[in-house]
């Protein structure tokens, strides 16, 4: 992958951080400085002229959009919530979760007031659904919406969903899945193109 071009990619931290490592470590980025990068937040591929932002997943657009990084890897649920302008290259089938309905268990809700991180995924399963509902949004734990009598549903995301059952929560309805996905800024896509569709190539030959 040497090339001439500089590349700067923002990552996002976190339980997909791992996985998208595992992955370019395979199209071969020398991750050194990734093993251990302490308190640093930005860290280099000298090899392949390339600077990697550590970064929070609601950033990641941002980052992107406004050219601070050319590419961007990020969860699905992040993008469909951003306003940034961004193209989307590729589905990494990375950070596999799904976006749930879920509700109290043996109690039957109102449909009123939801709960989420996620309200424009949350408006838009309701209103396909002809429902009006109040939407709060909420950043932290979101099941302890329903067990404060702050909201009769949430809207959130699981993998397994233990933490629902534990804490008597139970699914309605999969709204949406989630993968993980490569993003660009729209002015670097086209002055770097050749470089990235040769990273987009590499990508799909490993996932």
């Amino acid at each position: 992958m040497r090339n001439n071009d500089s590349f700067t990619i923002a990552l996002t931290k976190g339980r997909i951080l791992e996985p998208t490592m595992e992955i370019l470590k395979k199209v071969d980025f020398n991750l050194e400085e990734m093993e251990d990068p302490g308190r640093k937040l930005i860290l280099k591929d000298k090899v392949n002229n390339t600077d990697f932002i550590l970064a929070k997943p609601d950033d990641v657009p941002i980052y992107v959009e406004n050219g601070a990084a050319d590419l961007g890897i990020v969860g699905k649920d992040i993008l469909i919530e951003s306003d940034s302008q961004f193209y989307e290259l590729l589905d990494l089938k990375i950070g596999y979760c799904r976006m749930v309905l879920a509700k109290e268990k043996d109690i039957t809700p109102k449909g009123i007031t939801v709960a989420s991180k996620f309200p424009k995924i949350t408006e838009k399963y309701f209103k396909e659904k002809g429902q009006n509902v109040n939407i709060i949004k909420l950043h932290g734990s979101i099941e302890l919406a329903p067990l404060l009598n702050l909201s009769d549903q949430i809207v959130d995301l699981v993998s397994t969903g233990s933490t629902l059952k534990e804490n008597n929560l139970e699914e309605v309805e999969t709204i949406t899945e989630i993968t993980t996905r490569l993003i660009a800024n729209q002015g670097s896509y086209q002055i770097k193109r050749d470089r990235i569709n040769n990273l987009l190539k590499q990508l799909k030959k490993v996932i």
